[in-house]
């Protein structure tokens, strides 16, 4: 029914929007600019429940952009991800989405309520260039509150080790979150794209990773990843037009 490629699939991943609260020049993304939209809650899960039909599905991400921009979306995917028993529920946010407080703690208990069982919090020196720390600060709070397992997920410049200014803000800045007994994560290292390749291309070399770390090798697809749009990474296909089934059965990496 389906190809060997996808025999390890175990994963679901939604860029619920491009839409961000933040400029950072380290997004290999680009700037965001005159981003909209996100991907429709239905279509999603409807897709979520079709693929673990067929499939072992041990973990889901929501990311962006910033996805709580969209919250609604985001309690509806991790809804299903729950009801569909996924084990790891995630979501990556760098908490700015709003700046009031009612706001702020009525999303924390609704992520909870929702299922949202790993929380990664994007906070470091370049988020916090543009992106500003009381609102984020105060999410965390909730989130804590909320009893929602939640870390701190910052990106560090060269390696974690580095001695750069980015980095020892970062350091800064994390230590601001020590009175909330918040685990940092390993976060991730900054590959040269987008603006990171742009702003901060001093600090890369001919012996950078240019390529991203997060993409599968299109042989063994471990993640079905959707874009706002509702294209399917390196399938070729897009769920508003096409059955999600329809286009896992179809998939074969790159062959001719």
């Amino acid at each position: 029914m389906f190809h060997d490629y996808l025999k390890n699939l175990d994963r679901i991943e939604f860029v619920v929007t491009m839409a961000c609260t933040g400029r950072c020049k380290h997004c290999s993304e680009g700037d965001h600019v005159n981003c909209k939209g996100h991907i429709d809650s239905e279509v999603a899960t409807d897709a979520i429940r079709k693929i673990c039909e067929h499939f072992q599905i041990k973990s889901l991400m929501t990311f962006g952009g910033e996805p709580l921009l969209y919250p609604e979306v985001i309690y509806a995917i991790h809804r299903t991800a729950r009801e569909m028993k996924i084990q790891e529920r995630q979501l990556i946010t760098n908490g700015f989405f709003s700046r009031s407080k009612e706001k702020i703690a009525e999303v924390a208990r609704e992520l909870a309520e929702s299922g949202v069982n790993d929380l990664l919090l994007s906070v470091d020196a370049f988020h916090q260039e543009t992106i500003p720390l009381e609102p984020v600060m105060f999410f965390a709070e909730c989130a804590v509150k909320e009893m929602i397992p939640i870390e701190l997920s910052p990106a560090w410049l060269v390696s974690r080790e580095d001695d750069n200014p980015y980095n020892n803000k970062t350091r800064e800045i994390i230590s601001r979150f020590e009175h909330l007994n918040i685990r940092t994560g390993q976060g991730n290292i900054i590959f040269p794209s987008g603006n990171a390749l742009k702003y901060l291309g001093e600090y890369f070399d001919e012996k950078t990773e240019a390529s991203s770390p997060y993409e599968d090798d299109p042989t063994n697809i471990r993640a079905v990843s959707f874009s706002p749009n509702g294209d399917v990474n390196m399938m070729n296909g897009n769920i508003y037009e096409t059955d999600i089934i329809d286009i896992l059965r179809n998939y074969k990496g790159f062959e001719v």
